[in-house]
C-alpha cells in the first residue's frame, strides 16, 4: 500500500504519482504519465471565440468564469429590407439588415445562469439581463430534467430535438447583427455555475476520486476543467493548491494540503538495511540537494475578476533563499482559474516559495508503521532544523520508507496585487423612449418636401427605437428608426414675447435637456442667417447665435432670431417654462406624408428596449408645412371718393430669407387672396383677387359699415392645401 502528498511546482507528474495510479489498477503507469516533456499547464484562452469545431469538447465550469462556447444549432440569415424614399426629388433608398438565431453550448456540466455577455469586446447584455441589440436569449442551465428548446424542436421537430441534458447553453432568438457588420459576433459569456467557494470534490468528481467534506480551494473564484487525464487535471490544481493523495482504497482520495502544523511530531530514529540497493544501507537515511537547476517560478497567468475574467498576471516577490532569484530555468504557471488579484499575487509567492524550499528533500525509513505519519504531516526530523513534510511513504520488506521535503519557514507578507487600469466597456440600462412628432414650415418655396418629423431620444443606455403609426389602436410601422436621438428638451425658465422683427443679439433662453450627451453648438451669425441653429420652441421656430453649457444637462442660448418660417404670431404669444424644444438638425426622423396623414388627430408610437410599452405622441401643428405664410407689410389708402384701396405683400413657403432685386416665389399652384370684412371664420362679406391688392369701393364700404360697425378687413392667401391666417389691412371701422 502507498500513499503520498502531491505539492511540487512544475512537473508534479513524476514517480510519486505513478506508484500511486499503479496502487490503484495494479500495474505502473508511469512512463504513460510522464511523458517525455515538461508540462506549463492549460493555455489560458485569451483570445478564444466562439467556435462551432466538430468534436471540440466543452468544459466543465465552476464557480464564475468567461467562456467563449460552441455554436451547437443556427439558422440561416434572416433578411430585413427597409426602403425609404422615392418620392418627388427624393432617391429611394434600400437598406437591408440581417438577424439570426442559434445555441451556444457553455459548459458541460449544470450552472445557476449566466451573467454578462460579451459581442466583439462589447456588452451584448448587462448585469441587469438586459440585451443592447435586438432579439431575445433564453438560458437553459443544464439540470437532469432540462426540457428540448422551443425554437430548436420547431426547425428539427420535437422528435429529433436533443435537450442537451447536463450541458448548459444559451439559445438567441433572432439576434439583430446591424450593429456587428450584419455577421455573428465574437461571443464570450459570464458563466455563473456555483455560489461560495469551490469545493475540491465538485472539480474530481467526474475522474472517480473522493474529497474530504468541505475541502476547498480558498480564494479561488472560477476554474474551467477541459477534461483530459485525472493527472493532468491534479497538475494544474496543484500548481498552486498543493495536494495529498490516498491511494489505498478501491477509490482516489485527494484533499489539499493543511496549513503548517504549531506542533510537529518528532520522527523516530532511521533504520537501517540490508541490501545493497536500499538507498542509506547504513544510516537509513539519505539527503539530496537540488544545485540550482530546478525550475523558477517567474509568473502566474490567471483569469482576472476585476478585469472581467480576462487574462491577468501576477509575479512573485519571493524567490528561493540561497539562490538571489535568478538560479535555473524560468517557468510561467498557467493557470485556467479566476482569481482577485491581491489572491493571485499570494498564491504566486507561495508557489515561488515552495519552488525554492522544496528543492532540499530527505529519504528516511523507519522500523514500524505508524498511523499518525502521513503524507502530508509536518514533522521535526532529528538532527536536521526546521520543519519537514512527508510527501509519500511506502511499506517495503525492510521497514516504511518516507520522502520528506523542507516545509517554508513563516509566511511572507506581499503587498496587495494589482489588476492594472481596467476600462470596462459601459453597462448602461436602457432609458425610457421620448417622442415627440411635429409639422414644421416648408425648407422649400416648391413645397415639395417633407415636413412633418419625429423627435426621439432617451436616456440612460438608450440605443433607438422603432416608429409607428397609431391607426384605431393598431401600430402600423413605419419602416424608420431612430438611432441617433434628437436634442430635446423644455424651457427651464419662460421665454419672453417677441415681435419677431429684428435679430435681438442680448435676448437669452435657458433649456433643460431630457438626457446628457446631446448639446448645442455656437455658430457665427453669417452661418445662422443660412440656416444653422434651427430650434423648435412650441410652435415658434426660432435660431440662435451662442450656446453655453450652464450643468450637464442645461444650456443658455443668446442671441435669437424670433419668429422664422412663419412662425410669428406664436413667438408674440411668448412661452412659459416647461415648453417643449427640439433642435432641428439631421438627427429628426422625417415622416412620409403618404403613410403619416397630416392631421390633427394623428398619433405617433415609439417602443425602444427599455421601454416596457408603445410610447405615444400627437402630432403638434399640424398642416403647418402646407399652409400658405401669412402676407405682410398691409397698407390701405382712402380715396376722396371713401373708396379704401388695400395692398400687401405676400410671402412664400420655403422662403426664410428676402433676396433684393428678386420677387418672392409664389410656391402654390395659381396666386388668389381671399378679402373679407368681419370674423374672419364667419365675414360678413367677402371678395377674391388674384393680385396682392384690392379696392373697396366707397359705396360697398358704406353699406357694410352702416350693417355691421366695428368690423376689420383682413386677407389670406389662398393656398393649395390651406389658407393662410389673416392679415389684418384695416382697423375696425
Amino acid at each position: 500500500m502507498a500513499t503520498l502528498v502531491l505539492s511540487a511546482v512544475g512537473t508534479l507528474v513524476g514517480g510519486p504519482i505513478g506508484g500511486a495510479i499503479g496502487a490503484l489498477i495494479g500495474r505502473s503507469v508511469d512512463g504513460a504519465v510522464l511523458g517525455g516533456g515538461k508540462r506549463e499547464g492549460p493555455r489560458l484562452r485569451e483570445l478564444a471565440v466562439t467556435t462551432s469545431s466538430y468534436g471540440q469538447p466543452i468544459p466543465r465550469h465552476h464557480g464564475h468564469m468567461r467562456a467563449a462556447g460552441t455554436v451547437i444549432w443556427a439558422t440561416d440569415l434572416t433578411e430585413h429590407k427597409d426602403k425609404s424614399g422615392g418620392k418627388k426629388g427624393q432617391p429611394s433608398v434600400t437598406t437591408y439588415a440581417y438577424s439570426t438565431s442559434f445555441a451556444v453550448a457553455l459548459s458541460s456540466r449544470s450552472i445557476l445562469g449566466v451573467g454578462r455577455v460579451w459581442a466583439d469586446g462589447n456588452l451584448l447584455r448587462g448585469a441587469a439581463g438586459d440585451l443592447k441589440s435586438g432579439g431575445t436569449m433564453r438560458i437553459h442551465t443544464g439540470r437532469g430534467d432540462q426540457a428540448p428548446d422551443p425554437l430548436i424542436a420547431a426547425d428539427k421537430g420535437a422528435a429529433a430535438c436533443p435537450a442537451f441534458r447536463d450541458c448548459a447553453y444559451v439559445v438567441f432568438e433572432d439576434l439583430a447583427l446591424e450593429d456587428f457588420g450584419n455577421r455573428i459576433p465574437a461571443l464570450t459569456f459570464e458563466v455563473l455555475a456555483d455560489d461560495g467557494e469551490i469545493a475540491l470534490a465538485e472539480l474530481i468528481e467526474p475522474f472517480g476520486a473522493d474529497a474530504a467534506a468541505g475541502a476547498t480551494l480558498g480564494p479561488l473564484a472560477g476554474f474551467a476543467n477541459e477534461g483530459g487525464p485525472l493527472a493532468a487535471t491534479l497538475d494544474t490544481i496543484a500548481a498552486l493548491f498543493p495536494l495529498t493523495i490516498e491511494a489505498g482504497s478501491a477509490r482516489l482520495t485527494i484533499d489539499p494540503v493543511t496549513a503548517p502544523a504549531a506542533q510537529p511530531r518528532l520522527l523516530p530514529p532511521p533504520a537501517r538495511a540490508w541490501e545493497e540497493h536500499d538507498f542509506g544501507t547504513g544510516e537509513g537515511r539519505r539527503q539530496d540537494r537540488d544545485a540550482g537547476n530546478r525550475e523558477r517560478i517567474d509568473a502566474l497567468r490567471y483569469y482576472d475578476v476585476a478585469r472581467d475574467f480576462q487574462p491577468g498576471v501576477q509575479r512573485p516577490e519571493a524567490q528561493r533563499p540561497g539562490g538571489g532569484g535568478s538560479g535555473g530555468a524560468q517557468r510561467t504557471i498557467e493557470f485556467p482559474g479566476a482569481f482577485a488579484a491581491g489572491d493571485a499575487r499570494a498564491l504566486a509567492n507561495a508557489a515561488a516559495r515552495r519552488s525554492g524550499w522544496r528543492r532540499e528533500t530527505l529519504q528516511w525509513r523507519i522500523a514500524e508503521l505508524d498511523p499518525a505519519l502521513a503524507p502530508g504531516t509536518d514533522v521535526r526530523v532529528p538532527g536536521k532544523p526546521g520543519v519537514w513534510q512527508i510527501e509519500s511513504w511506502e511499506w517495503r520488506e525492510r521497514g516504511v520508507e518516507l520522502a520528506l521535503a523542507r516545509r517554508n519557514p513563516e509566511a511572507l507578507v506581499v503587498g496587495p496585487g494589482d489588476s492594472g487600469a481596467v476600462q470596462p466597456p459601459p453597462d448602461v440600462l436602457a432609458g425610457p423612449t421620448i417622442l415627440r412628432a411635429f409639422d414644421l414650415p416648408s425648407w422649400s418655396s416648391s413645397g415639395e418636401t417633407t415636413t412633418m418629423f419625429a423627435a426621439v431620444a432617451g436616456t440612460g443606455g438608450w440605443s433607438g427605437a422603432a416608429l409607428y403609426l397609431d391607426r384605431a389602436g393598431e401600430l402600423v410601422p413605419l419602416g424608420a428608426s431612430a438611432r441617433i436621438g434628437a436634442t430635446i428638451g423644455a424651457l427651464a425658465a419662460p421665454l419672453a414675447p417677441s415681435p419677431a422683427l429684428l435679430f435681438e443679439p442680448q435676448a437669452t433662453l435657458d433649456i433643460e435637456l431630457a438626457g446628457a450627451g446631446a448639446g448645442f453648438a455656437t455658430a457665427s451669425l453669417e452661418a445662422v442667417l443660412l440656416g444653422a441653429n434651427r430650434l423648435l420652441v412650441g410652435a415658434e421656430v426660432l435660431q440662435f447665435v451662442r450656446a453655453d453649457p450652464t450643468g450637464s444637462t442645461s444650456w443658455r442660448l443668446t442671441g435669437l432670431l424670433r419668429g422664422r418660417g412663419g412662425t410669428e404670431a406664436a413667438a408674440l404669444g411668448g412661452h412659459a417654462a416647461g415648453t417643449g424644444t427640439a433642435l432641428i438638425d439631421e438627427a429628426l426622423v422625417p415622416l412620409d406624408p403618404a403613410i403619416v396623414p397630416t392631421d390633427p388627430a394623428t398619433t405617433l408610437a415609439a417602443i425602444g428596449r427599455g421601454d416596457p410599452q408603445p410610447i405615444y405622441a400627437a402630432l403638434a401643428s399640424a398642416g403647418t408645412g402646407r399652409r400658405p405664410l401669412v402676407p405682410v407689410h398691409p397698407s390701405s389708402i382712402e380715396g376722396e371718393d371713401g373708396a379704401l384701396r388695400l395692398a400687401w405683400t405676400r410671402r412664400a413657403r420655403g422662403a426664410w430669407n428676402w433676396f433684393d432685386g428678386v420677387e418672392v416665389p409664389l410656391g402654390e399652384e395659381s396666386e388668389l387672396y381671399r378679402v373679407g370684412y368681419g370674423p374672419a371664420d364667419a365675414p360678413f362679406a367677402e371678395w377674391a383677387t388674384t393680385e396682392p391688392r384690392f379696392t373697396l369701393d366707397g359705396a360697398a364700404r358704406s353699406a357694410l359699415v352702416l350693417a355691421h360697425p366695428g368690423q376689420p378687413l383682413w386677407v389670406r392667401q389662398v393656398g393649395r392645401f390651406a389658407q393662410s391666417d389673416p392679415l389684418l389691412l384695416a382697423p375696425a371701422a
